[in-house]
Formats: structure tokens, C-alpha cells, sequence
């Protein structure tokens, strides 16, 4: 429990350090606009990704090859995760049907808060929601503050990443994925 205390430390301080309120109950007209871009990097592949959700099924990151996917790593008390959310799902039904998916991985909580924080949006949530308990994959992927986004392209690599709320469905973000996609 102290591993856990002294993680959820460090992302809050990580958090102050970016100006993030560290309460959830800040306005949206409080808080800076997300962003709508990841940054390109060198392709470098991925580590792995297997969790359970929040329903006790298990996902893995090698079984989803030959898509594009969006990994997400970010907690119920993070302002910033909290916001982005509604676009990550609007983006995911925007490229529903196609070589593409979405796996937001929860830092450090159990399913029964993530569910409390899910049923209070306006908008239910159709992806994957991983639980990251031991905080593992974060060290694994190298996350330093919440929200962490990477892009993995189909051949299993990291080609984009961002730290920082982002705006998903905004017309840039998604020309960025698809241009990732091929098409």
C-alpha cells in the first residue's frame, strides 16, 4: 500500500507541477483547453499490455496487431482524464468498424470507483477500462504524469505519444490516427 501512496504522490505532485487542479470538483471553464495533437516519435516497439478490466476480462496489446491503438493511461481523480474521456469514446465510434481501438488503462484504483466515476458521465463508455492495480504497466510504459497517451501503430510500435488532456475527436487528432492507419 506505501508503493501505492507513493505513486499516487508522485502523480499528483506531477500534476501541480502542470497547473492541473488537484480536486475534481474544478469547473471546465477553470481548467486549460485539452490539447488535439500527440507528438511523432521514432517508432520504437511497444512493451506489453496485458490487464484485466473492469469486468474481469482480459486484454492484450499482442493480440491486437494489425490495428492502430490508442492507449490511455489515467485515473478517476485526475481533472484532465476525467474531461478527455467523452472524446476518447466519441473518437472510438467514429473509427468503430475499422483497424483501430482503445484501451484506457486506470492507475492504482479498483473497478468499483472507476464505475462510480463511469456512470456519472453523460456519455457511457464502450472501450476497455484496464486496471493497472500494481501500477506495473505505467513503470513499464514509462507514464510520468496523467493523463499519458501513446499511439501503436499495427506493426506493434509506439509512433505517438502526449502527456496532458487531449481533445480526441478534434478533426486534427483524427487525421493523425488515420494517417498512422493508412488511410
Amino acid at each position: 500500500m506505501k508503493r501505492l501512496d507513493r505513486i499516487a504522490g508522485m502523480l499528483l505532485g506531477t500534476a501541480l507541477i502542470f497547473g492541473i487542479p488537484a480536486t475534481t470538483g474544478a469547473h471546465a471553464a477553470d481548467l486549460p483547453p485539452l490539447s488535439h495533437s500527440l507528438m511523432k516519435q521514432a517508432p520504437k516497439p511497444a512493451p506489453a499490455l496485458k490487464l484485466k478490466d473492469i469486468d474481469g476480462a482480459t486484454h492484450d496489446l499482442a493480440k491486437l496487431r494489425g490495428k492502430v491503438v490508442l492507449i490511455n493511461f489515467w485515473a478517476t481523480w485526475c481533472p484532465p482524464c476525467r474531461r478527455e474521456m467523452p472524446s476518447m469514446e466519441r473518437l472510438s465510434q467514429a473509427l468503430k468498424g475499422e483497424a483501430f481501438a482503445v484501451l484506457a488503462v486506470d492507475v492504482g484504483e479498483d473497478a468499483d470507483t472507476i464505475h462510480a466515476f463511469t456512470s456519472q458521465l453523460d456519455t457511457a463508455l464502450h472501450f476497455p477500462i484496464l486496471l493497472d492495480s500494481t501500477s506495473r504497466a505505467m513503470q513499464a510504459w514509462k507514464v510520468a504524469g496523467l493523463p499519458t497517451t501513446f499511439l501503436v501503430d499495427k506493426q506493434g510500435r509506439i509512433v505517438a505519444s502526449a502527456i496532458g488532456g487531449r481533445e480526441f475527436d478534434h478533426p486534427d487528432m483524427v487525421k493523425a490516427i488515420r494517417d498512422v492507419m493508412g488511410k
